[in-house]
C-alpha cells in the first residue's frame, strides 16, 4: 500500500483502509496504530485530509 493509495484525492480509501488496520491493530494491542486509525477515520468522516503522520503509521503497519 502506498501513500497515494491512502491519500485524499485517490478515491478516498483512507477511511476504509483505516477500519481494516484498526481491526488488526486492536487484535494486536497496538495502541499507537489504533489511535492513528481513529484520527484517520474521523478526518475521513469530516471530509478532511488525514494528517501525514497518521497515514505514515497506517502505511508502516503493512511493512
Amino acid at each position: 500500500m502506498t501513500m497515494a493509495q491512502l491519500g485524499h484525492e485517490y478515491d478516498r480509501p483512507s477511511g476504509e483502509t483505516a477500519w481494516t488496520v484498526l481491526d488488526a491493530a486492536n487484535d494486536l494491542g497496538d495502541i499507537m496504530t489504533v489511535d492513528a486509525c481513529r484520527r484517520v477515520i474521523d478526518a475521513d468522516l469530516r471530509g478532511e485530509v488525514p494528517a501525514r503522520s497518521d497515514i505514515a503509521v497506517l502505511s508502516a503497519f503493512f511493512s
